[in-house]
């Protein structure tokens, strides 16, 4: 297998199955998010186990999620499911008061066809509480995109546009709503969809208030209550590159008009976001070169430890191809970015900036695999012999027995990667293994590298 310097990115799609992490885990990030939420999980014994091992919380904690347990006598249609479910909802109302209940469809209910979204809107109407379902099940997505999922399901539940009768409002809010207005009258209205931790939001948020441009919300809100007005005159930016679903019905379902741009992952990746939406609205970035400059200048000491190092990632989160821009942006080789799925129209300008990047650092552009084979993929490891592999939990013990270093891939989903300043985090993540090699090297203890 050669590997050569090629001017196009190459496109493969192999026939092997989702080996992701599920994606009901996004209720582990989106129950702290959505702060007034509730997530009901409606599975197995097996879906039970999977949130109790992969999200580490103790009963005792009382985490504002939970599961509902299919038994042998839901699955076989012996029993109700309305009426356990409503059993259920109106307890979590009793203990909880939650703004929103999000029911988390898994692999049964697809398997047994349990009609959730016929069941949510009556029950809705009884319990007198927002129900919004999601159909987050590994059998049709990937470990990332659960939060897709619920993310398309709440965008249907946002407002329309914001009528301001100045006959219910008293002069002090007519005057505070005329200066919201006025500010927001030299661009049309912006919401920026992901989620990602409130520190991380207001960094993009104040990055953006820099170029003069105001953000009007964000999907999802810090509370159900507080989701962001959407129409057709409302542009929508996206923060993370597995949100095409969201990206889908913002566009088809509320109207609103897309603003294609690569993602805000890396000092790289922030800058080209920032000036794509300052583009959008006809506005002239300010200061964004010096910004991008000051970063790298402050990421020195990790760049001369991986540059010229070679990378190969296996799949599993869906921000593989915006990782490999900005570690070929270090000055990384890499080998293959395997993805287990991947919307071109969606990722377009990441996929242009990418090949730009590889073109610019003078480095092989990737083979992209969708959907890998892990069998193949191992082979081909095995072939190249990268210094390191990013790769899922289960592939990683048996790859360091090989040789070959490796990182899992899920450290980066939960990490604080976005904005110009947490650029930091990602290198701090990529290059432990590398220097705790070098670490061993140094104490002469090569055997156990080897």
């Amino acid at each position: 297998m050669s590997f050569n310097l090629v001017e196009k990115l190459n496109f493969e799609c192999e026939t092997g199955n989702y080996h992701t992490f599920c994606p009901i885990s996004c209720v582990a990030w989106l129950y702290q998010k959505i702060e007034d939420s509730f997530f009901l999980v409606i599975g197995t014994k097996t879906c039970g186990y999977f949130l109790q091992n992969a999200l580490g919380v103790m009963i005792f904690a009382e985490p504002r999620y939970a599961m509902a347990e299919l038994e042998e006598g839901d699955i076989s249609a012996q029993l109700n499911d309305y009426k356990e479910l409503k059993r259920l909802c109106l307890q979590i109302k009793k203990n909880r008061n939650p703004s929103v209940i999000i029911w988390i469809g898994t692999c049964t209910t697809e398997i047994i066809k349990m009609d959730l979204e016929g069941m949510a809107p009556k029950l809705e109407n009884e319990i007198d509480v927002p129900i919004v379902v999601a159909r987050a099940n590994g059998l049709d997505y990937a470990f990332t995109q659960g939060e897709d999922t619920v993310l398309a399901a709440l965008a249907q539940r946002c407002p329309g546009k914001p009528i301001i009768s100045l006959s219910t409002v008293n002069d002090k809010e007519y005057s505070l709503n005329k200066s919201k207005i006025k500010r927001n009258l030299d661009h049309p209205p912006l919401v920026l969809f992901g989620s990602l931790p409130t520190t991380v939001t207001n960094q993009l948020t104040l990055e953006l208030e820099k170029q003069g441009i105001i953000v009007s919300g964000w999907l999802p809100a810090q509370s159900y209550g507080e989701l962001p007005f959407l129409s057709e005159e409302v542009y929508v930016c996206g923060v993370n590159p597995f949100l095409s679903r969201t990206a889908t019905t913002l566009m088809r379902r509320r109207k609103c008009k897309l603003i294609g741009a690569p993602f805000p992952i890396g000092p790289d990746g922030t800058k080209a976001w920032i000036e794509k939406i300052c583009r959008t609205f006809s506005k002239e970035p300010i200061g964004l070169e010096e910004r991008e400059s000051f970063i790298w200048e402050g990421l020195k000491d990790y760049l001369d430890l991986i540059k010229g190092k070679s990378v190969f990632f296996m799949g599993d989160n869906l921000l593989e191809i915006s990782l490999a821009r900005f570690l070929a942006r270090c000055g990384m080789i890499i080998y293959e970015i395997g993805i287990p799925y991947m919307d071109k129209r969606f990722q377009a300008a990441e996929l242009a900036l990418l090949e730009k990047t590889c073109y610019e650092m003078n480095v092989p552009m990737p083979r992209i695999v969708e959907k890998p084979d892990n069998y193949n993929q191992v082979q081909r490891i095995r072939e190249f012999q990268p210094d390191l592999a990013i790769t899922g939990m289960a592939h990683a013990n048996p790859l360091e027995a090989r040789g070959i270093n490796t990182k899992w891939s899920v450290e980066f989903t939960f990490a604080q990667i976005h904005g110009f300043t947490n650029a930091r985090d990602i290198l701090e993540l990529v290059t432990r293994p590398l220097r705790r090699n070098q670490n061993l090297e140094n104490l002469g203890w090569t055997k156990l590298i080897k």
